[in-house]
């Protein structure tokens, strides 16, 4: 299970909008479908992960599978 809610913000006179996660899913997930993800600090401190249908999971970054897949997703992007 993994909410996130949009929170809005300015810089400047630019108006942003941003997903959030609220709370973490616990599940594992398949590290082949993974495109990217975004580091996130607070509400909660967590990994954004989005899947390659456009789906977003937000997870713990203590788990070892979640430091395995950013590795795996940096390398990918850097091959590029």
């Amino acid at each position: 299970l993994f909410i996130y809610f949009p929170l809005l913000g300015s810089i400047g006179s630019q108006s942003m909008s941003r997903l959030s996660c609220v709370t973490l899913s616990t599940q594992q997930l398949n590290i082949r479908n993974l495109i990217s993800y975004e580091k996130q600090e607070a509400p909660v401190k967590a990994i954004m992960f989005i899947k390659k249908d456009g789906i977003k999971v937000c997870v713990s970054p203590d788990q070892k599978w979640v430091k395995t897949a950013m590795k795996k997703i940096d390398q990918k992007q850097t091959t590029k």
